[in-house]
């Protein structure tokens, strides 16, 4: 994969977090969404990261993803640790060593080995102790944030960075920054958009895509190392690439297809990458179609439901098993839906995700979009092929 610094965004974002923005509210939490494979983790950790290391803040970077059968509460706790580890200093490494169990440093009992649990150093504490150690300001990145609610303890550790940021900031000096990411806006929305999510009143802002000065700068590439193509079709290109869904990676990896001596193009090679653009977006919507028709009537209608609601999606009240009704022919009860959902969420891989609270989205977002196209299209809903045998509830 090529290296395309947005030296520029990150720049705006790091004097954003630092309050110095003069409209804006990232000083209290920068919530940012972009879909999957979009560029949005490259970004935190090639730019932003560094950009707020240029800035002399530490940085604290968790991807909630990296193990998902890891509790994401503790998975933050310690990302945290970690991060405190060379800040405790020789006296706490070796009294560590000799077998001692707690330390007491900065005034606070510390076991590093507990940061986050009950019986250990909260949250909190063990980020005020990285701030004051340090001498520094400390931002913490979260990457799939949204992970975090499908857990007790990840709600819990959201609540306590929410504590630690409003007892750590102050008016015009923002000691603690907090990012978080998300590849599903609905999902994320969830932690700032009721009086009882931890940054209630925060804003979610979309990440913007890479665009025409990344493939820009990819044509610059092509046709210094491939002069008998000057000039690049840029805005081939950039169609392909919103084909793509301004995913980088598979541009790349088709671009090198095209590209390749083997494949022994006759013309251009712009059209080319266009129709293999093409091709994968078919490819995408044909697996989502396959998904669906292998789904139950009642799976088939309580996905249908979620597709049709978004965030507003309530799985048992009455406007939702009337709907599943009118959409199986035979009436749904609670127990069934709720059967229904468990399906969904158990398949591999799973459609529906669902938080700690019992609230339930998709799993990819990108449902959505070809939910809405195929509605816009009046092809909604997909109908299984001619010998295609429907599936039966039990």
């Amino acid at each position: 994969m090529i290296a395309f610094p947005r030296t520029a965004l990150a720049t705006e974002l790091v004097a954003a977090l630092q309050g110095k923005a003069l409209l804006g509210d990232a000083h209290n939490g920068l919530f940012l969404t972009a879909p999957r494979r979009t560029g949005k983790s490259t970004f935190l950790l090639g730019d932003l990261r560094p950009a707020l290391q240029a800035e002399g803040v530490i940085v604290v970077y968790v991807d909630l993803w990296a193990d998902t059968r890891r509790d994401p509460g503790g998975l933050i706790a310690e990302a945290i640790a970690r991060a405190l580890e060379p800040q405790l200093g020789v006296v706490a490494r070796t009294a560590r060593k000799a077998g001692l169990d707690k330390v007491k440093l900065g005034g606070l009992e510390v076991d590093t080995s507990k940061i986050g649990k009950i019986d250990g150093l909260t949250l909190v504490d063990a980020l005020r102790l990285l701030h004051e150690n340090a001498g520094k300001p400390v931002a913490l990145i979260i990457d799939e944030a949204q992970h975090a609610l499908t857990s007790e303890a990840g709600e819990a550790a959201m609540t306590a960075l929410k504590s630690a940021r409003d007892q750590l900031n102050q008016p015009g000096v923002v000691n603690l920054m907090l990012v978080m990411s998300g590849s599903d806006r609905d999902k994320l929305l969830r932690l700032v958009n009721t009086a009882g999510a931890p940054f209630y009143g925060s804003q979610i802002q979309r990440m913007p895509p890479l665009g025409p000065d990344f493939i820009a700068h990819v044509a610059g590439l092509i046709e210094a190392q491939r002069p008998e193509l000057r000039p690049v079709d840029q805005a081939l290109l950039q169609q392909a690439f919103e084909v793509f869904g301004h995913r980088p990676q598979f541009f790349m990896a088709a671009l090198g297809q095209v590209l390749s001596p083997l494949a022994a193009l006759s013309g251009r090679f712009e059209p080319a990458l266009l129709e293999a653009a093409q091709h994968q977006q078919a490819e995408d919507e044909a697996q989502m179609e396959s998904d669906y028709l292998g789904l139950k009537p009642t799976e088939q209608a309580v996905l249908w439901r979620m597709l049709e609601q978004g965030p507003r999606f309530r799985p048992y009240d009455a406007e939702a098993l009337r709907f599943y009704r009118e959409k199986t022919a035979h009436p749904v009860n609670t127990a069934q839906a709720q059967r229904a959902l468990e399906a969904l969420r158990q398949r591999m891989p799973a459609l529906v995700w669902k938080s700690a609270r019992g609230e339930y989205a998709l799993e990819d977002a990108a449902m959505h979009r070809w939910f809405e196209k195929r509605s816009e299209a009046g092809q909604w809903p997909p109908t299984p092929p001619q010998g295609m045998l429907a599936l039966e509830d039990d």
